[in-house]
C-alpha cells in the first residue's frame, strides 16, 4: 500500500508539473514533452525576433518580456502582435502583474483597430487592485472583454509568476489559469442574442488573426511564450 501511494504522489507531481512549468525558464528551448507534443517558443529570450508593432513599448530583460510603459516613443503604437496570424491553437505562457496593473492577450486580431473588438481580447489584469473593484464582470481577468466573463479568485499574489493556458478551437476558447478552469465558452452561443457590453464585436467571426499583448500603461511581466497550432477537427 505504502509503495502505491507513494507512486500515485509522484504521478501527481509530475502530471501537475508538466502542465504548469512554474519556475522553470525556457528561452528558446522547450521541454522534450513540449516540443514532441508540438509546441514551439515565440520568444527567445533574447530578442523580439518573430514580433511587430509596438516594439519600442517592451524590452527583455534576463529572458522575460516586459511591457514598459516608462520607454515612451512618438509611436502611438501600444501593442505588440506576433508577425504570424494564428486560427486554432493552445497557447501558453506566464505573466506577473504590478499592483493595480492591466494588460490584455489579443487573440485572432487584425493589426489595425483596438482588439478587443475586432479581434478577440482575454483580460490581463489585477483584480484585487482596489482601483478595479467597480469593474464589469467581464472586464476581469480571463474575461473575452465584453462577451463572457471569466471565474475569480485564481490568481498568484501581485509580484508572483501566474501560468495560463489558453485553448481556441472555432468558437471554443478555454482558459486555465494556475491549473483552474476560469473560462469555458463558445463565443458563437455567448453573443447570439448580443454582447453583454451592448457593443458590437465584429472580430467574434474571424477565424485567424495575430495574438498580441495589448500594453495599456502598467508594467507587466512575460516569459515562457509557446504556442501549438490545432487543426480544427483535432481533439
Amino acid at each position: 500500500m505504502q509503495r502505491i501511494v507513494v507512486d500515485m504522489v509522484w504521478f501527481f507531481a509530475f502530471a501537475v508539473s508538466s502542465i504548469q512549468f512554474t519556475g522553470v525558464l525556457y528561452a528558446g528551448e522547450l521541454p522534450a514533452e513540449e516540443s514532441s507534443a508540438g509546441f514551439v517558443s515565440l520568444f527567445d529570450g533574447e530578442t523580439l525576433d518573430g514580433w511587430q508593432g509596438g516594439i519600442e513599448q517592451y524590452v527583455v530583460e534576463d529572458g522575460v518580456l516586459i511591457c514598459d510603459p516608462t520607454r515612451r516613443s512618438k509611436s502611438k503604437v501600444k501593442n505588440l502582435y506576433t508577425e504570424k496570424e494564428y486560427g486554432d491553437f493552445v497557447f501558453r505562457f506566464e505573466f506577473k502583474l504590478e499592483p493595480g496593473a492591466n494588460n490584455g492577450l489579443g487573440i485572432r486580431a487584425p493589426l489595425e483597430g483596438d482588439a478587443a473588438y475586432v479581434g478577440m481580447e482575454l483580460q490581463i489584469i489585477d483584480n484585487c487592485a482596489e482601483r478595479f473593484q467597480k469593474l464589469k464582470p467581464y472586464q476581469y481577468h480571463g474575461s473575452v472583454y465584453g462577451v463572457v466573463p471569466a471565474k475569480r479568485g485564481y490568481q498568484k499574489p501581485v509580484g508572483e509568476w501566474n501560468v495560463q493556458e489558453v485553448t481556441c478551437r472555432g468558437p471554443n476558447i478555454k482558459i486555465v489559469l494556475n491549473g483552474e478552469t476560469i473560462l469555458d465558452a463558445n463565443i458563437a452561443e455567448a453573443s447570439q442574442d448580443g454582447t453583454i457590453d451592448g457593443r458590437k464585436h465584429p472580430g467574434l467571426k474571424r477565424d485567424k488573426g495575430h495574438i498580441g499583448f495589448l500594453g495599456h500603461g502598467s508594467h507587466v511581466e512575460f516569459r515562457n511564450i509557446r504556442i501549438k497550432e490545432l487543426s480544427r477537427d483535432s481533439n
